[in-house]
């Protein structure tokens, strides 16, 4: 390969190959469709610097790794194995897969209301492709989105979950990612749809993890269609091995007085990037997107974050919180669009950054676009380090220094990670946080 510019061209090679055999081949608008989004990808091409949006995330190092597109998974994964992954005491529907590809033997699917559906896209392509016709890839963009235009031409498999109009599920939805590190390099392009019709109901987890140490790249997209007054509450947890790529769409649209609760947490991977994007389509739409994100050594997480208010009454709140340690480095940018008809709108964003390191770096924008006079918007950010009057003060109260620094970094996701009501995830968080901060730490900035 000779460089960025034309890193496209194995994935070229890889759909020839493999399209004939892609779930849903016999669909031809769906032909059409990913033979598009693949065009669209090579014109592109892998984003540069001198992409506003990626000039602080270099991905040639991704680009440039040979990657074997994976259409179904040849290591056999144990229950065993996939149950550390799972929601502990915390009845739930269960939906699993195994590099990219859905394991049945792994999932748990029983009691669904009448005209739900919680199941696999490559299913769906099989009993009732043309419903979806019209709807998948209808949000998410994948015209100027590189990766989702690379994810929408090799799009297979991946949750799909449908909700009647005033369905409430009373259980959460687990879906589990598992990439298993085989030998090659291999690359996933889960792809998963979630519709609510007028006033339903969910609450759904993604959850992504790697079973071994492996170089991998998990490009996934997710599309939320929230009807009127539709209620949705989506938990992103992150937990790819140290030396695999993620990068991940959540494109959500939002009707008249729906509502979606964001809970984006990031704690594993080399590269990751966050893309969550929220149309506020109808009066009286709003969100909510907090984050966390968790770095060490030479670790890279970058977070863009959009939200378009598009109609009066519609609120935004944004909360994203930040710990980087070693030489770590992390990416945020949060923009905020009223546009001229959304008069009356509220929105804020705040992030807020801890240093533990010399070495680790932020580069953190908020932004607000307001074209309309009737608002209420503000925005603010953050970068810092431990307090030493703090550590101090809890040093002469006879704590170790090390104690201290573990207690006060706590301390600081501590707002983020007790608003998170599953206690199961809570405790997952709470647990990956005393692990990595139990060590004496490095020393602090300034």
């Amino acid at each position: 390969m000779k460089g960025i510019s034309e890193a496209w061209q194995p994935y070229v090679d890889s759909y020839a190959r493999l399209e004939p055999d892609l779930a849903g081949a016999n669909l031809s608008w769906l032909r059409e469709l990913r033979q598009q989004a693949l065009a669209r990808f090579i014109s592109l091409g892998f984003p540069g610097l001198k992409n506003e949006d990626w000039k602080y995330t270099r991905v040639r190092a991704l680009a440039e790794t040979a990657f074997n597109s994976a259409v179904s998974s040849s290591v056999a994964v144990s229950l065993e194995q996939c149950q550390r992954y799972f929601l502990a005491e915390t009845p739930c529907f269960r939906l699993v897969f195994v590099d990219g590809c859905f394991a049945p033997g792994l999932s748990e699917i029983e009691d669904l209301p009448a005209g739900t559906v919680v199941g696999n896209l490559a299913g769906c392509f099989k009993q009732q492709g043309e419903s979806l016709r019209g709807v998948l890839a209808s949000y998410a963009d994948y015209q100027n989105q590189p990766f989702t235009a690379l994810n929408t031409a090799f799009m297979a498999d991946g949750a799909y979950l449908y909700l009647p109009p005033r369905t409430v599920l009373a259980k959460p939805v687990h879906l589990i990612f598992l990439t298993t590190g085989r030998s090659e390099a291999v690359v996933t392009h889960s792809r998963n749809l979630i519709v609510l019709e007028p006033e339903s109901e969910l609450t759904v987890i993604e959850h992504y993890a790697g079973l071994n140490d492996a170089v991998y790249f998990t490009n996934t997209v997710t599309e939320i269609a929230a009807g009127k007054g539709a209620n949705v509450e989506h938990i992103k947890l992150q937990e790819e091995s140290a030396k695999s790529f993620h990068i991940a769409t959540i494109q959500v649209q939002q009707e008249q007085d729906a509502q979606f609760l964001s809970r984006n947490l990031a704690l594993g991977g080399r590269l990751a990037r966050n893309d969550i994007n929220s149309i506020l389509a109808g009066e009286g739409a709003g969100c909510i997107l907090e984050g966390l994100y968790v770095l060490d050594g030479v670790r890279h997480v970058d977070n863009h974050t959009r939200v378009d208010h598009q109609q009066p009454h519609t609120t935004s709140q944004e909360f994203y919180k930040g710990i980087l340690d070693g030489k770590s480095r992390a990416v945020f940018n949060g923009k905020v669009i009223v546009h001229p008809h959304a008069q009356k709108a509220d929105a804020r964003q705040a992030n807020r950054n801890l240093l533990l390191s010399e070495g680790a770096e932020v580069d953190t924008k908020p932004e607000l676009e307001i074209y309309a006079d009737d608002v209420k918007c503000a925005h603010g950010a953050t970068v810092g380090q431990l307090d030493k009057d703090q550590i101090f003060y809890l040093r002469s109260r006879g704590m170790e220094e090390d104690a201290a620094r573990q207690l006060l970094t706590y301390a600081f996701v501590e707002e983020i990670v007790r608003r998170i009501k599953l206690r199961p995830i809570r405790a997952r968080i709470e647990h990956r946080l005393s692990a990595q901060f139990s060590e004496p730490q490095r020393k602090e900035v300034g």
